[in-house]
């Protein structure tokens, strides 16, 4: 196949590029139900009447319908997408992306999604997509290689990984699943919380689920109380013990924001050059922690003994704070997108 493609990228490189605007517009409408024309111009980046100019097309071709409330996928299109996908990937260059980056982390697997979350709201949802599928398959690796171990899967919040929880599904590898919290919650959005994405995890595979009812914001001594209580020290002991991890990775000054540190913990985070935060630990560009968040969840080192650990970030504004943790080097499993990968690759060179 990689001649066959070789030679129509250099004999008819528009064939490529339509391609490819193609299928981006497939997938955007697969990803968003049901949308409408403006909607769906303004998330492609394009003009209406070039857009509608290609519905038409996919229309007639019977790839996707439309009625009153929009444009959707048909189920021809569902499935003449799934059998795009590899092919498209070595047409945008994607498993390029996955070895290289593999090859510069020593990572056991990469996968690259198209597109640049920081733009497209699809680009976050395919990477839920990949995300639920990795988790998945290490799931069943770990149950087929010791049936009888609980398998406990920690997972941290955010947006991308929410995404990872909506695109799980029952299977039997997370069925007896246990999923819980990394951390306590950051007083945000309770939906963007990791006890939340835990339950909501657990209710989509049929696993079941703890949680910690603390906040991560606390100092030393508040901590040291908690941890006194029975039901928390169960959980956290639960937590500690997890065999899978699933976390994104956040921009060092964004996260702290978000952690609501005083403005001298942001200064002192600005002068140890710190560009990342991944599970309440912050990393300068070596991939060093340069500071660490008081917590009662999981810690670094209980990370470093676990069999698998997934990041899932993506977006071209984060592929410093994604090369930062890689470099720290606990990662097995990286979910990516396009515009993060191609970056990554660019800084290292």
């Amino acid at each position: 196949m990689r001649t066959v493609l070789e030679i129509q990228k250099r004999l008819a490189p528009e064939i490529v590029d339509v391609l490819r605007k193609r299928y981006n517009i497939l997938r955007h409408i697969r990803s968003s139900g049901v949308v409408g024309r403006r909607t769906l111009a303004t998330a492609l980046h394009m003009t209406e009447r070039v857009l509608r100019a290609e519905t038409e097309f996919l229309k007639q071709q019977g790839l996707i319908e439309t009625s009153a409330g929009g444009m959707q996928i048909s189920m021809e299109g569902v499935r003449l997408l799934s059998e795009m996908e590899p092919m498209m990937k070595e047409w945008f260059g994607l498993y390029e992306l996955e070895e290289r980056i593999a090859e510069l982390y020593h990572l056991r697997q990469v996968v690259v999604v198209p597109g640049d979350s920081d733009r497209e709201a699809s680009a976050k949802r395919e990477l839920g997509k990949a995300g639920a599928i990795e988790l998945t398959k290490a799931a069943a690796e770990l149950s087929s290689a010791v049936p009888d171990d609980p398998i406990v899967i920690a997972v941290t919040g955010g947006s991308t990984i929410v995404e990872v929880a909506e695109h799980l599904n029952t299977s039997p590898s997370l069925k007896n699943a246990m999923f819980v919290p990394a951390r306590g919650g950051l007083g945000e959005r309770v939906e963007l919380q990791a006890g939340t994405i835990a339950s909501s995890m657990a209710k989509r595979t049929g696993g079941g689920y703890r949680l910690m009812h603390v906040p991560d914001d606390v100092g030393e001594e508040a901590i040291a109380t908690l941890m006194s209580e029975p039901h928390i020290r169960e959980v956290v002991d639960i937590v500690r013990k997890a065999r899978i991890a699933v976390h994104g990775i956040g921009e060092a000054y964004v996260m702290a924001r978000r952690r609501r540190l005083d403005a001298a913990s942001i200064e002192r985070l600005r002068q140890s050059g710190a560009v990342a935060e991944s599970i309440g630990y912050y990393f300068n560009r070596e991939g060093q922690v340069v500071h660490k968040m008081p917590t009662v969840g999981l810690r670094l080192e209980d990370v470093e003994r676990m069999e698998t650990v997934i990041a899932v970030a993506g977006g071209a504004s984060k592929a410093e704070a994604i090369a930062a943790v890689l470099k720290h080097g606990n990662e097995d499993v990286l979910i990516i997108d396009e515009a993060a990968a191609k970056k990554i690759i660019a800084m290292f060179s």
